[in-house]
């Protein structure tokens, strides 16, 4: 049986050692000569240029000097000492410092021998110096491998203690390539090389460590990004088509009675055209034989609510039940309140569950659950407990998809024989980089308009020193029927300074809508949630005119007289966030506003993050911008980033790559889904050892 080399351990590796192995383990994740191939620099020094001494200027730069030490000599310092060396060449002396190891690396050093020196150049009272520099006699630097562009890998503080410095390691991938002799194993195939201009595995890699020019690296780079994009993709695709054809699902074979009627009589609105064409994806899935996994994308307001429950009817028409579960109580109770409304007047039995239902409710739901005579269950997380069983399951619709981990979404597949069809909902709108890369595997629907009639919120910032007149605007909106929001950033639940920052919020604003004329309601965290449920209906009632709230209303709030949001500390919340609350306005025929109050002291990322909200309410206009700032792994969560942990490529920068890799994929299993021809033997064998060593990203919808 072949056993690729590169899974051996680098304690073997000439130079390691078991000692260093542990630290480079512990440390950086590197534990076989394949985690060493792939450490890739994460910048480069060119190191072509070597300075005299007397040419150093006072620019903090990093610099290259030839010379030796003359003299060396240890300060004893308050807490231990320090070591000073005094480095010459033939125009001047500086000094080399050294705060941590003085005493090793006094041992190791040699004096009136040459050496290289780099590092950062200090001034202090008209003399150089160089904190820990990293040093190579001059006899093993001409014998090494020299590459115009010096490469700098990623470290942590405790190697540069210990002496893991970014010279020793390089020598240490040195001493690899040394071994290997150019025998690193072609990935791809012949066809894609060609296909995309890209060079062998063996010079890429050889190139991103040691690179002989700028061109060689950036030929390098593109190979190696390509490569990782490809596969994650592959395997992404792949486990899609696997699914489709392992996976049985419940085939669903008529729109029947339930659909017809709720469509030609309830429907509360004409279905927009995307609407449409996403309900007959849904369709499709549900009268495949496989189980349909897919992800639905529509922005706040798009009408994402409507396309779940005819979804639902189809489910009802071919006998089968469906859950549906939201991140909040808030958000569960809003979809019951709704949905319940929508369908009041046909014959099907829906139901409330969630924390808070009492024991005798619960009960009732469990029989009627289990006999099949309730249909329809909504609620939160107590929808997975094991004790909630069904007759037969048949769909899951899962709001807000992103705040559930896999495992809890996997518990709901446990409650049948066969997997329900599963449709995840999200008004996050998520760019297409990021879907092809962290939902690659679902298929994925999207619902880009909004119905007609809505007019498109104004949004604009505003300061302390605008507060009057924005006070002024709630008047004249509440005058005229109008409600508002008004919204705080409480981050923690527990954050008194952020509890003091509404409660005061909350103060001021009755003081200026004072009883009887106005009634102001108040909604956080720390209420009880009866207390909380009767300030929201009072709100939605029309009782009161202003609503005090925490991000707790984030979702699940729809009160279509309100036109007014207003977020105080705007500059605190993501993009995200803001979007998400600007939609709980618009809802309704009349024009809306969102105002953002800040602070005058902003960065220029909250800068940017408040511009946009101005500029546009196109939610993924908005997700771009955000996954610009953040990034894609704060952008999704932990629970996702597994995926995003990318060695080399960035699905931001190298967007255009990561389209070309799936779309080279797609070729590849649209003519070979199996990876049976031979031209493909080297993506096989390579598909094959990545499922085998991770298996990474294949759960994660």
């Amino acid at each position: 049986m072949y056993t690729n080399p590169l899974h051996t351990k680098i304690s073997y590796l000439k130079g390691v050692g078991p000692a260093r192995a542990d630290l480079l383990q512990k440390e950086l994740g590197i534990k076989t000569l394949g985690d060493l191939t792939n450490f890739f620099p994460n910048r480069y020094i060119d190191r072509t240029q070597f300075y005299k001494i007397k040419e150093l200027q006072d620019t903090k730069a990093e610099v290259q000097i030839i010379g030796k030490i003359t003299a060396l000599h240890t300060v004893e310092q308050k807490r231990g000492s320090r070591l000073v060396a005094i480095f010459s060449d033939d125009s001047g002396s500086i000094e080399l410092v050294w705060f941590r190891g003085a005493k090793w690396i006094k041992s190791n050093l040699k004096l009136d021998t040459p050496y290289v020196i780099f590092g950062r150049i200090n001034l202090f009272k008209n003399t150089f110096s160089m904190p820990h520099p990293e040093m190579e006699l001059v006899t093993d630097y001409k014998k090494s491998l020299q590459t115009a562009l010096q490469p700098v890998y990623p470290s942590t503080e405790t190697l540069i203690k210990r002496s893991v410095s970014n010279r020793a390691i390089q020598k240490i991938i040195q001493q690899l390539f040394i071994d290997f002799k150019g025998k690193f194993k072609e990935t791809l195939s012949d066809e894609i090389i060609q296909q995309q201009h890209l060079i062998l595995k063996n010079d890429a890699l050889f190139q991103v460590h040691f690179p002989e020019s700028q061109e060689l690296l950036a030929k390098a780079q593109k190979r190696l990004k390509f490569e990782e994009l490809f596969y994650i993709q592959l395997q992404l695709l792949r486990n899609n088509l696997i699914r489709k054809k392992k996976i049985k699902g419940y085939v669903f074979e008529k729109v029947g009675a339930f659909f017809n009627e709720f469509y030609k009589n309830y429907l509360p609105f004409s279905l927009t055209d995307a609407q449409k064409r996403v309900l007959k994806e849904i369709r499709k899935d549900l009268g495949s034989i496989a189980q349909m996994n897919r992800l639905l994308q529509g922005d706040v307001g798009s009408g994402k609510t409507i396309v779940a429950v005819l979804s639902a009817l189809i489910a009802l028409d071919n006998t089968y039940q469906v859950a549906i579960m939201a991140p909040t109580e808030i958000l569960a109770i809003q979809h019951f309140n709704a949905i319940s409304k929508m369908l009041s007047k046909m014959s099907i039995n829906v139901r409330l569950l969630t924390g808070s239902s009492k024991a005798k409710e619960r009960k009732e739901i469990h029989e009627a659950l289990e006999s099949g005579a309730l249909h329809i269950l909504i609620g939160t997380h107590a929808l997975i407990e094991d004790k909630v069983k069904f007759k037969n399951l048949g769909l899951v619709v899962i709001d807000e998809q992103h705040r559930f981990g896999v495992a809890q979404r996997a518990r709901m597949w446990k409650k049948n024989n066969l997997p329900p069809h599963i449709l995840v909902m999200t008004a996050t709108p998520i760019p297409r980089t990021l879907a092809m890369s962290v939902y690659g595997d679902l298929d994925i629907s999207v619902i880009d308009e909004l119905p007609p009639g809505r007019k498109e919120i104004k949004t604009a910032l505003r300061f302390d020193k605008d507060r009057m007149s924005v006070f002024q605007f709630m008047r004249e909106e509440i005058e005229k029927g109008r409600q508002v929001y008004i919204v705080y950033p409480l981050i923690e639940e527990s954050d008194a300074f952020d509890y003091k920052d509404l409660m005061d919020g909350y103060e001021s604003i009755s003081r200026e809508f004072p009883k009887p004329q106005y009634q102001v309601s108040i909604v956080h965290g720390r209420m009880k949630p009866k207390d909380k449920e009767y300030e929201m209906q009072q709100f939605v009632a029309g009782e009161t005119q202003i609503l005090v709230a925490t991000t707790v209303i984030e979702v699940g709030v729809d009160v279509p007289n309100a036109s007014v949001m207003i977020i105080e500390s705007a500059e605190k919340f993501g993009l995200s966030q803001l979007h998400q609350l600007r939609g709980r306005v618009g809802r309704g025929a009349a024009q809306s506003y969102c105002i953002l109050m800040a602070s005058h002291k902003l960065t220029n990322e909250a800068k940017t993050r408040l511009n946009t909200m101005v500029e546009t309410t196109d939610g993924f206009k908005i997700a771009e911008v955000d996954l610009r700032l953040r990034g894609p792994g704060n952008l999704m969560g932990t629970q996702q980033s597994g995926v995003l942990n990318l060695k080399i490529a960035d699905i931001i920068r190298d967007s255009d790559l990561l389209k070309m890799a799936r779309y080279t994929a797609q070729d590849i299993l649209l003519e070979d889904p199996n990876l049976e021809l031979s031209k493909n033997s080297n993506i096989l064998q390579t598909y094959m050892e990545i499922d085998r060593r991770t298996g990474a990203w294949a759960n994660i919808s």
